[in-house]
């Protein structure tokens, strides 16, 4: 970002504060009433409210694991069922308790790996098996121990990269199951960072957001898991839409688009943004209905979209919402 778009950026955030529209740690950034994009409150998770969890989809169902409770690590796993609105705690995760980790899902089993267990940063790797309900050691991950990284997967891999081991990181490598092998690849462009996000639509992954020694990133980038190359697509500060801008936040992605919401930027965030890659452009959908939050995890299970836990200051949170983007906001609903 060059140094002109800095300043507008700062002149535009110092004019809001000025009008008085930040206030109480959170950016009020709420919808009108025809906003696109509509969220409803389901079931709350049925575990112990927490920040830093896990989650991964299989199917129809949707996990949740680890995570912190502002005094405890946690190991525990849940599996929650969208059809009958229902969790089900399943077998306890086997490594060290922890926060911060990743997850993906590859050819019907789950992985969890790397995060924070309140002295040391993790580097073991776990899979978990629905069908049998149990867990197995696999290879620790390539790369240094670390957590606040991004995972995603392809149909036949995972995807870990960046976070935090005593440095901020942009390095990124796979899993490969069949072989239980990890292999480094293409590196990230741009700036190291932590506390990203990242999605995938058909075979292509983008990852953006987080910060870099503390700077808020703006960049946003395209991994083509076939190619193995990285592209840098539009800015997420190219239209001034600076509320884009964020670190803790969740993404997802159905139908063909992306989606960020939750996170903080100077405050906490409900504003949730939509892109488009064909067009490489975001829009703005309804921010989540809940209280504002960072740390939560989100998941499509079938395709059903949905977001939990989280902290919202010090608080934690076990209330669900879940995301209806083809949907009018109903303020009723």
């Amino acid at each position: 970002m060059n140094k002109m778009k800095w300043m507008n950026l700062r002149m535009k955030w110092l004019l809001f504060l000025g009008l008085g529209i930040i206030s109480t740690g959170c950016l009020d950034d709420s919808e009108d009433d025809d906003s696109q994009g509509n969220w409803t409150k389901v079931s709350d998770f049925e575990g112990v409210t927490r920040s830093g969890a896990v989650s991964f989809s299989i199917g129809e169902k949707a996990y949740v694991a680890t995570g912190y409770t502002g005094t405890e690590y946690l190991s525990d796993l849940w599996e929650y069922d969208p059809s009958l609105n229902f969790w089900l705690r399943k077998a306890d995760f086997p490594g060290v308790k922890r926060s911060a980790a990743v997850a993906f899902s590859v050819a019907g089993k789950g992985y969890v790996g790397t995060g924070y267990d309140g002295l040391n940063n993790l580097g073991d790797f776990w899979e978990y098996d629905p069908a049998t309900d149990t867990w197995t050691q696999v290879a620790d991950f390539g790369g240094s121990a670390r957590y606040g990284a991004v995972a995603f997967n392809s149909s036949t891999n995972g995807y870990v990269g960046t976070g935090y081991d005593g440095n901020d990181l942009k390095d990124f490598w796979t899993y490969d199951p069949a072989a239980n092998e990890w292999t480094q690849v293409i590196s990230i462009g741009g700036s190291k960072r932590v506390d990203a996000v990242a999605f995938t639509i058909d075979n292509k992954a983008y990852v953006g957001t987080g910060r870099n020694n503390g700077v808020y990133q703006y960049d946003f980038w395209e991994y083509d898991m076939v190619a193995g190359t990285w592209q840098q697509m539009l800015d997420l500060d190219d239209d001034d839409d600076y509320l884009l801008v964020r670190h803790n936040a969740v993404a997802f992605s159905r139908d063909g688009k992306g989606y960020i919401t939750t996170g903080n930027f100077s405050g906490l965030l409900v504003s949730t943004w939509e892109y488009n890659p064909v067009t490489d452009l975001w829009s703005e959908y309804t921010g989540i209905e809940g209280p504002a939050r960072e740390d939560a995890v989100a998941f499509v299970a079938g395709s059903r979209i949905f977001v939990t836990t989280g902290r919202s200051s010090t608080v934690r949170l076990d209330d669900i919402w879940e995301f209806k983007p083809e949907e009018v906001y109903d303020e009723d609903l």
